[in-house]
């Protein structure tokens, strides 16, 4: 049956409360949901998706009332993260709660927990009264969704129901942070970068990934968000020269960045400021898989703020 589109949350949250699965708009990217003590529904996400089952998801909770329902305990330091940035497009890792199936932690007993911002996502999560696993409303692997219309382009026929609302106003998943031990631990970077959380928790560090590791964070382990053209990532300022010399089927060629190149390209997308790159090079990177790009070209950007999300994300859909 064809996926649903409705802009109404109340009826969205009717297909969760049946068992069914729904992609909704968050203030990151789009997000796939179905209720997280449903391990049926749960199976299906995984189906749509085809995603592997050692990737943990992140549970989506429409209030704060809700981070008991889906975690044993809440930490100092992860306390302190909720009060500054709760609600937002930051998700914590706490040890589960009993009842949260292991099927929505890849085995794991720890569960990443997110309170979405995005005024739709807020309506939809508190009609459904239940909190959500959500990962990204996409095939996995592909480029992450940041419209409800590239969630139709991967899924439909594939999950039950897309709530429409606007483009993301990130662009980007959210910020990843362990606080199951003493000292809390940046899993994924997002838009919430290190010096922010440092604010909050000054000992914060970053994590470095031990050989053979489960992985503790959706987008640790297996390939993300790579479009089917290549990906190259260029320096401006010190391979500039040398790309436009590369560059021999510029009919197949695209570039996105923050400065003019000044070669001829299919396609091209010139950004104003590092954060609408990172907002908008997910859908960039559809556009020019729907224009049979073959190669695309990505300037780098200096990894402070936004960027070193950007970085991140760049250089994962590069490796392949």
């Amino acid at each position: 049956m064809q996926t649903v589109l409705t802009e109404s949350p109340a009826d969205a949250a009717d297909f969760i409360k049946l068992g069914g699965i729904v992609a909704f708009p968050t203030e990151t990217v789009y997000g796939l949901g179905a209720d997280i003590f449903n391990e049926a529904a749960i199976a299906k996400v995984f189906e749509a998706k085809q995603r592997p089952a050692d990737n943990p998801f992140i549970a989506h909770i429409g209030g704060l009332e809700q981070i008991g329902q889906v975690a044993a305990e809440i930490p100092d330091n992860a306390q302190k993260f909720i009060e500054d940035f709760f609600p937002g497009p930051l998700t914590l890792v706490l040890r589960k709660a009993n009842d949260v199936p292991l099927i929505a932690t890849a085995g794991l007993d720890t569960i990443g927990v997110r309170m979405p911002r995005n005024p739709i996502a807020s309506e939809f999560l508190n009609a459904c009264a239940t909190p959500l696993v959500a990962p990204s409303a996409n095939i996995s692997g592909k480029p992450s969704p940041t419209s409800w219309q590239a969630v139709f382009e991967d899924l439909n026929y594939r999950i039950d129901c897309i709530l429409q609302g606007e483009s993301t106003e990130i662009g980007l998943e959210s910020t990843v942070v362990d606080c199951t031990g003493s000292v809390p631990i940046l899993l994924r970077f997002g838009s919430i970068s290190l010096a922010m959380l440092r604010s909050i928790v000054p000992e914060t560090r970053t994590y470095h990934a031990e050989v053979n590791e489960a992985p503790r964070s959706p987008g640790l382990k297996h390939r993300h968000y790579a479009p089917n053209a290549k990906v190259v990532l260029i320096d401006f300022k010190s391979e500039i020269s040398n790309f436009e010399l590369q560059i021999s089927d510029s009919g197949r060629n695209a570039f996105i960045g923050i400065h003019e190149p000044d070669t001829d390209l299919k396609l091209r997308k010139i950004c104003g400021s590092v954060k609408e790159y990172a907002a908008t090079f997910f859908e960039f990177f559809r556009e020019c898989d729907r224009r049979n790009i073959k190669t695309i070209y990505c300037e780098t950007v200096d990894e402070t703020g936004i960027g070193a999300a950007l970085m991140d994300r760049l250089r994962r859909a590069e490796a392949r």
